[in-house]
């Protein structure tokens, strides 16, 4: 009873650690929500107004009913992260599908070469590919940005990991059966691996939705433009326009949310799968 009672009081001081240190990381988001309601004036007010005297609807007209076309940005993102994403995933799994089952002569040092491409860092990169990308008459287009990121070193790794974790005998069983390397992928690992394809899925899709350098680099006209250069319309030459660019940060984290509220469920699923196999 005594143990149990221990339990139960670590239990709760870790419950309350794990609130408060959730509620200081919301604080930003909320500042950032309070913020695209108020009136210019109202910004920098100290102490903090959580919550508007009065709330103004403009910096969000002005966002998306304005002349900065951020439907377009939207769409533009949109199109970026979903095609980036889909790709990364699939190839993503079929290359680490390739390292965990198929053996080949010279395989893991393969897969430690391909590792050791996550220390090069990405800004590196931008000269080379700039002049690829002009080469292959790609430069100024969105495949600038979705080619490069369907080739995931950090995906292929994470779904490998998975992969390795699935008992052999599950495939051996399938080979007895006359089933192929294609047929067990699809039949068999894709379906187990919903939980791992969830996960990075939502990671990626974040990460292509919040890429900023590679639209600075390699777009220059103004209807290519994602959401994170979008921001960059609130910077005035003389000022910056904080209640615009916080209703228009506001409306960028909305699909992020939403594709975390589609595949949590996948999320807790390989978390307690783990658990179980630990």
């Amino acid at each position: 009873m005594k143990q149990n009672k221990q339990i139960n009081v670590y239990k709760t001081i870790m419950t309350a650690v794990l609130l408060a240190a959730g509620f200081i990381m919301i604080i930003p988001f909320f500042w950032m929500l309070s913020t695209s309601f108020k009136s210019p004036n109202e910004i920098f007010e100290y102490p903090i107004q959580w919550i508007p005297s009065e709330f103004d609807w403009d910096p969000h007209k002005r966002v998306w009913f304005g002349d900065l076309s951020f439907f377009n940005y939207y769409f533009n993102s949109i199109k970026i992260a979903v095609l980036g994403t889909a790709g990364a995933t699939f190839i993503g799994a079929m290359a680490a599908y390739g390292f965990a089952r198929i053996p080949f002569k010279g395989r893991d040092f393969l897969f430690l070469l391909y590792l050791m491409m996550m220390m090069v860092p990405p800004q590196v990169l931008f000269v080379p590919k700039f002049i690829m990308f002009d080469w292959t008459g790609i430069y100024n287009t969105h495949w600038a940005l979705i080619l490069p990121t369907i080739f995931t070193i950090i995906g292929v790794f994470y779904m490998r990991q998975f992969f390795i974790t699935i008992p052999n005998e599950i495939s051996e069983s399938a080979f007895m059966d006359g089933a192929g390397h294609f047929r067990i992928f699809f039949k068999i690992f894709l379906p187990l691996a919903k939980p791992a394809i969830a996960t990075f899925a939502i990671l990626d899709f974040s990460w292509n939705w919040n890429n900023y350098e590679d639209a600075l680099v390699f777009l220059v006209s103004e209807e290519l433009y994602t959401v994170p250069l979008g921001l960059d319309n609130f910077v005035l030459e003389f000022s910056v326009d904080y209640s615009g660019m916080m209703a228009a940060a506001t409306a960028s984290v909305v699909p992020i949310i939403i594709i975390f509220l589609l595949g949590q469920r996948y999320i807790i699923e390989g978390v307690a799968s783990s658990a179980v196999k630990g």
